[in-house]
């Protein structure tokens, strides 16, 4: 990691620093890593840590459904953070507890009466009406774009104030930087995370290409499900 102990202040300075340049601890989606850091912070940090109280927000913005299945990358080890224990495959989630009490269908040694079949038909309707609560989860997509101007003389800070001006239901953007094309000339990579249900990627590129006094072209430079 390029930082340290997210308890000192030093430590923060240097995740600042580090999520200035990137949207994630690791890569370009969010992973067990994202989750040790922000564990270990427990809070948004006060003061001129903007780019870590941005990504905060970003990771609290998901369900613990969602951070729940980022599990495919190794969780490396950060100064400050404490570790993250999976439960064990077999144990039950808490909030089924109760349905290990829940004879469904009572001891086969007992002769089933017409009041003890209603009263398991009842315990069947009232197990299936739990169990269809449970929340789905949203399907989400990572997304970075290549903003590209028309020249060297576009003003790169207000081509950026114009992107994140768009705003949709279901779009959350992220960090940005600048990388350089050529002959001078610097495009925008900003990395943003919709809900592939609310945002169309196409919609998006043509709302941003409007902003015709900056924005030449938008590419898709990286796109990843969540």
């Amino acid at each position: 990691m390029a930082f340290g102990d997210v308890k000192t202040p030093k430590g923060l300075q240097e995740l600042n620093n580090f999520l200035a340049e990137h949207s994630y601890v690791e890569g370009y989606v969010p992973s067990k890593a994202d989750l040790s850091v922000f564990d270990a912070l427990g809070k948004a940090p006060a003061g001129d840590y903007v780019h870590i109280q941005r990504w905060y927000r970003h990771i609290a913005s998901f369900s613990s459904q969602e951070r729940s299945a980022w599990g495919g990358q190794a969780l490396p080890q950060v100064a400050g953070a404490k570790p993250t224990v999976a439960a064990p495959a077999a144990a039950a989630p808490a909030d089924d507890d109760d349905d290990d009490d829940v004879d469904l269908f009572g001891s086969e040694d007992e002769e089933e009466s017409a009041e003890a079949a209603k009263l398991k038909e009842e315990r069947l309707a009232a197990y299936n009406a739990k169990k269809s609560k449970k929340p789905a989860l949203i399907a989400k997509s990572s997304i970075i774009l290549d903003v590209k101007p028309w020249d060297d003389e576009t003003d790169m800070k207000e081509m950026e104030k114009a992107v994140r001006s768009v705003e949709m239901d279901g779009l959350l953007w992220g960090a940005a930087k600048l990388v350089p094309v050529g002959y001078g000339i610097m495009k925008l990579q900003i990395c943003c995370v919709i809900e592939d249900d609310k945002v169309s990627v196409d919609l998006l590129q043509e709302t941003l290409q409007e902003f015709e006094d900056y924005v030449q072209s938008v590419d898709i430079a990286a796109f990843n499900k969540i």
